[in-house]
């Protein structure tokens, strides 16, 4: 009888250890040995004559690419999740593809929350989101040393209010360069 009560009692301890808070790994898809010439394809490279396609893709998508890192350094999460979302894979890939083509860059993740929850639990949520972003980035290829994933929680809405709009604006990963 003794020995049943102390298993009933460490078993309602270790369950009150338990938390809500799914912090299992996000698969991230391996890109790492991609095929350059796969990676680079432009469905109007054949009309161009006369001129390389490899190099033609490559300097329009140098344009792209320049321009939409120059607009988009951010990735949205969706609420009490740090599941990278399928539109922001385009997003990380060029700017993984830029960090990689110089060793001296340097970039910080900054993972950010919305104004729900405790300060600890958003701070631990934030972390999860820098690093989905850090870690899908290691993936295709660019070196730990060069990324640094930081939480700020809540601390630095970009947003100001409650509405969902301005929530779903909050729960973000910033890539910012240094």
């Amino acid at each position: 009888m003794n020995r049943l009560i102390w298993a009933a009692a460490v078993a309602v301890l270790l369950s009150a250890c338990s938390s809500g808070v799914r912090l299992n790994d996000v698969p991230v898809e391996d890109k790492s040995g991609t095929d350059v010439s796969q990676t680079l394809v432009d469905p109007n490279a054949s009309s161009r004559v006369g001129q390389s396609t490899v190099t033609g893709v490559a300097l329009d998508n140098a344009h792209a690419t320049a321009a939409m890192m120059a607009t988009n350094r951010t990735v949205y999460f969706d609420y009490d999740s740090f599941a990278i979302r399928p539109e922001a894979q385009p997003v990380i890939e060029a700017h993984s593809k830029f960090i990689k083509a110089d060793a001296s860059r340097k970039v910080a993740i900054e993972g950010h929350t919305d104004e729900r929850g405790g300060r600890e639990y958003n701070l631990a949520l934030g972390q999860k989101r820098a690093e989905a972003v850090r870690r899908a980035m290691s993936l295709l290829g660019v070196s730990e040393n060069q990324i640094e994933a930081v939480s700020f929680g809540k601390e630095k809405p970009a947003v100001l209010g409650s509405t969902e709009d301005a929530m779903a604006k909050n729960r973000r990963a910033e890539i910012n360069y240094r």
